[in-house]
C-alpha cells in the first residue's frame, strides 16, 4: 500500500472536492481512498459531513479511513445520559461526540478502525460494504470465523461483535460507516458504555448491548495498519480503482473550505447535549448527615438538554423551604449539567444565612444533585 501525502496529491484532491460539477476530474478510475492524519473525533466526523455535502458521487466511490483518540460517539437521536457514564468520561478526559447519522453508541480509541463508504444514494448498499470488509479480513487471516448479520453487524466466532453500522441517507448522496475492533481497550469500553443514571425515561433510540471481542485476541500478529491496508486493497480491487491511499488533514481549510466551522458545531454543547430528545428523571437518593439518613426525591423534565421542570422533595426542617424553592427556581431553565449546577449552587450559597450547618446541608444537597447529571 502506498500512502500519498505530497503537495501534488493534496492539490489534486482539492480540485476534486471543490469542483463538484466536474466530478472526479483527476481520478479516471472512478474512485478514491482517503485517510485522515488526525485522531480528533470532531475533525473526522466533520470530514464525513463535508464530503457528504460537497462531493459529486454520481459515478464515484469514496472510502474514508480514520481512527480516533479515546471518545464515545452517540447516534443523532440518542440520549447521552442513557447511553454512557458521563462522570467517568469527564474523569478520564474522554470526548463525547454526537454524529449526524443514526444508530447506537460506540467507543473509539486508537485500537478501533473507522470506515466510511460514500456513494450516490442509488448505489448505497451497506451489506455489500460489510461483505467487502469480511473478504478483506479473511484474505489476511483465512482462519477467522466471521460473518455479517441481518442487523449489519460483523460477528466473530458467531457471538462476538467486532463491527457495528450506522448510515446517513441524503437526497442524492449517502454514506455508511462502521467500526472494526482491532485492539481497543475493552475495560474502558465496557465501563464508559454503562449508564449509572437512575430513573430516566426517554423515547431516544437505545443502543443494543452486545458482547465484543478484539481481532487481536484471535490473532495477536494483527495491527490496525495491517487491517487498514487489507481493506483498502480489497476496496480498490472491488471497484477497480487505484489502491493508493491519499492522506488528508481535516483541519485544512484550503482542501476543505468551511471545515473548521463544522468542527465547532460538532463540539458545541447545544449539539452534543442540546439535541437530546426530551426526557425525564424521577429518582430518589439517600443523604447521610450526622449519622442520620435522609431520603430525597427529585423529579425533572429536560428539554433540549435544559431543565424545564424541577421538583425536589425533602423535609422542611432539614432545609428552609424558601431556600429549596430558590434552588428549584434557579435550576429551571439551566443546562442539565454539573458545571452549570455548581455555578447556580455557588451563587445561591452567597445569599444563604451565615450558618455553618446550613451551608453544610446545602453543599451536600447540591453535590447529590450534580451526581444525577
Amino acid at each position: 500500500m502506498v500512502l500519498q501525502s505530497s503537495v501534488k496529491n493534496c492539490l489534486q484532491l482539492s480540485c476534486v472536492l471543490r469542483t463538484p460539477k466536474a466530478g472526479f476530474r483527476s481520478i479516471t478510475s472512478g474512485g478514491l481512498i482517503i485517510q485522515s492524519i488526525s485522531d480528533d473525533v470532531y475533525e473526522n466526523l466533520a470530514v464525513e459531513d463535508w464530503i457528504h455535502d460537497h462531493m459529486n458521487l454520481e459515478n464515484q466511490h469514496v472510502l474514508f479511513l480514520w481512527r480516533n483518540s479515546p471518545a464515545v460517539v452517540i447516534g443523532r437521536h440518542q440520549n447521552p445520559w442513557q447511553e454512557c457514564n458521563l462522570r467517568l468520561l469527564r474523569q478520564k478526559n474522554i470526548k463525547l461526540a454526537r454524529r449526524r447519522s443514526g444508530g447506537g453508541t460506540v467507543y473509539h480509541d486508537l485500537g478501533n478502525i473507522n470506515l466510511t463508504f460514500f456513494t450516490n444514494r442509488k448505489k448505497y448498499e451497506r451489506m455489500e460494504n460489510l461483505k467487502l470488509v469480511v473478504k478483506a479480513l479473511k484474505a489476511l487471516c483465512p482462519h477467522l470465523d466471521i460473518h455479517v448479520t441481518d442487523r449489519y453487524d460483523i460477528l466473530l466466532d458467531g457471538q462476538y461483535k467486532i463491527s457495528g453500522t450506522a448510515a446517513k441517507l441524503g437526497r442524492t448522496t449517502a454514506y455508511h460507516h462502521c467500526t472494526l475492533l482491532c485492539n481497543a481497550d475493552k475495560l474502558v469500553l465496557s465501563s464508559v458504555l454503562k449508564s449509572p443514571y437512575k430513573g430516566l425515561k426517554s423515547n431516544a433510540t437505545p443502543s443494543v448491548p452486545a458482547s465484543v471481542k478484539n481481532l487481536f485476541e484471535e490473532d495477536s500478529s494483527l495491527t490496525c495498519e495491517m487491517l487498514l491496508d487489507a481493506i483498502a486493497e480489497e476496496y480498490a480491487k472491488h471497484h477497480q480503482i487505484d489502491h493508493h491511499v491519499t492522506l488528508i488533514n481535516p483541519a485544512d481549510e484550503f482542501l476543505l473550505p468551511g471545515i473548521n466551522n463544522r468542527v465547532k458545531e460538532l463540539q458545541n454543547w447545544e449539539w452534543v447535549y442540546g439535541k437530546t430528545p426530551r426526557f425525564s428523571v424521577s429518582t430518589c437518593f439517600n443523604m447521610v448527615y450526622n449519622d442520620s439518613v435522609l431520603d430525597v426525591k427529585v423529579d425533572m423534565d429536560i428539554k433540549h438538554g435544559r431543565i424545564e421542570v424541577c421538583n425536589i422533595g425533602l423535609p422542611e426542617q432539614w432545609l428552609p423551604p424558601a431556600l429549596c424553592s430558590e434552588l428549584m427556581k434557579s435550576l429551571t431553565g439551566s443546562k442539565f449539567c454539573p458545571y452549570e449546577t455548581t455555578t447556580v449552587a455557588t451563587t445561591l450559597q452567597r445569599v444563604c444565612p451565615q450558618d455553618d450547618e446550613l451551608h453544610s446541608r446545602w453543599n451536600l444537597l447540591c453535590e447529590n444533585m450534580m451526581m444525577l447529571m
